[in-house]
């Protein structure tokens, strides 16, 4: 969307009335799924949408037609779950993203056999398994990862009980906005959606000039994310949400490395266990452009590796350690304090970084991040590469800037 004339900052660029709006509750066979909404729950909370959307999409008098009718069987969707398995795992091995599709695959596999397939097969009148298959219940899965939006979570009462709370956390079920969906993403924006109760409205945050790109924000999103989730990437150097993950297993490959004596590799086992217990799913301590992400798991993982046999014992007795100084924690993990921290943790994070980076191993015969660099940076060359390659390049080659950073930083 160019802009036409230039726009102010708050100014409303175009308003979307809440009937326009796609959902479980404006679709056709709205009614259905409210009543039968118990045996639709899944792990995602997506099945009554994508019902809806089985529905309406295959429908010649659906009221959704002239929207729906813009995704000519959604050839432009290219997702890493569209690409062959072959593929992810050459192009995007390390990155993050052929584990986070084969988990999405094998969901939405469960979704369709144990959820969906049952309910249409009751309701033979509105969808048939023939028309509804896997395929296209795959492709809308795609559809509304890409182009769905969510409406914020109200602030509640902070009184309610611990249960309630968790309750409350579930996110709104997705929907489809029209028009919003057009704006492409770009983490330097210039407009960003609000909700209101009668509308949702685009607004300008900062001005646009006439010829400019209408640009929305989809959040804070790594360029890993954008690939899986929207199937695009932004110029990684562009990218200021961009990340890269240090597998909270390689913490504990490293501090096992060069132990010589039982007692200490008995030592380094209790305490890795006992970090797994306090980090519980934490699998992933995540690095930004400006430093560690998760600040606060990152200062445990360490302290706990680092620990002296006397410390482990006195922290055992204790039953935990004294609370450090929470305000001081994320500078002491920014870029700027990284430096300074103990010689024993820098070492942990350099090798943690360092066998991260070989995770990455070989991809397009074999290059590190300067290769990567060089072959973006030769234009002919880059778009000579397919929108597959190209789009991997900027995921591999930002992780893998983030981690060389943090390694030069961890220099002993």
């Amino acid at each position: 969307m160019l802009a036409g004339d230039d726009i102010e900052e708050g100014e409303v660029v175009f308003t979307i009335p809440r009937s326009a709006l796609l959902h479980q509750e404006t679709t056709k066979v709205s009614v259905l799924l409210e009543k039968e909404r118990s045996s639709l729950e899944s792990s995602s909370g997506w099945v009554p949408l994508l019902l809806a959307l089985l529905y309406e999409y295959t429908s010649s008098q659906s009221h959704w037609k002239p929207y729906l009718s813009l995704w000519t069987d959604f050839k432009t969707l290219d997702h890493p779950m569209f690409w062959s398995k072959e593929e992810r795992d050459k192009l995007l091995r390390g990155t993050g993203i052929p584990e986070a599709v084969d988990t999405d695959l094998a969901n939405i596999q469960r979704d369709y056999t144990d959820v969906v397939l049952p309910f249409i097969a009751k309701h033979p009148d509105l969808w048939n398994p023939d028309t509804h298959t896997l395929e296209l219940y795959t492709k809308l899965v795609a559809f509304v990862m890409a182009y769905s939006f969510q409406e914020p979570q109200e602030e509640e009462d902070s009184e309610d009980d611990d249960e309630e709370d968790e309750e409350e956390k579930a996110p709104n079920p997705p929907m489809m906005v029209p028009m919003a969906d057009m704006l492409n993403h770009v983490s330097n924006h210039n407009a960003n959606l609000e909700f209101t109760p009668d509308s949702l409205k685009m607004v300008c945050v900062r001005p646009i000039c006439k010829g400019e790109e209408v640009f929305n924000t989809y959040g804070q999103m790594s360029n890993w994310q954008l690939l899986h989730m929207y199937g695009f990437t932004e110029p990684y150097r562009n990218n200021g949400s961009d990340t890269a993950d240090v597998p909270v297993a390689n913490l504990y490959k490293v501090a096992t490395q060069g132990v010589q004596s039982e007692p200490d590799r008995q030592l380094v086992e209790e305490q890795w266990e006992m970090l797994c217990q306090m980090m519980r799913e934490k699998g992933s301590f995540v690095f930004g452009k400006q430093g560690c992400l998760t600040d606060t798991e990152l200062h445990t993982a360490l302290k706990m590796m680092c620990m002296s046999k006397e410390e482990f014992s006195e922290f055992k007795d204790n039953e935990g350690w004294e609370e450090d100084e929470e305000d001081e924690i994320p500078l002491a993990f920014s870029n700027e304090g990284i430096p300074g921290l103990k010689a024993s943790w820098k070492r942990l994070i350099h090798e943690a970084a360092r066998l991260t980076v070989r995770s990455y191993g070989d991809v397009e015969g074999g290059q590190g991040v300067k290769s990567d660099q060089a072959l973006m940076e030769d234009t002919a060359a880059f778009e000579g590469l397919g929108s597959r390659k190209q789009n991997a390049l900027q995921v591999r080659c930002g992780q893998k800037s983030i981690l060389h950073r943090l390694m030069e930083l961890t220099q002993s």
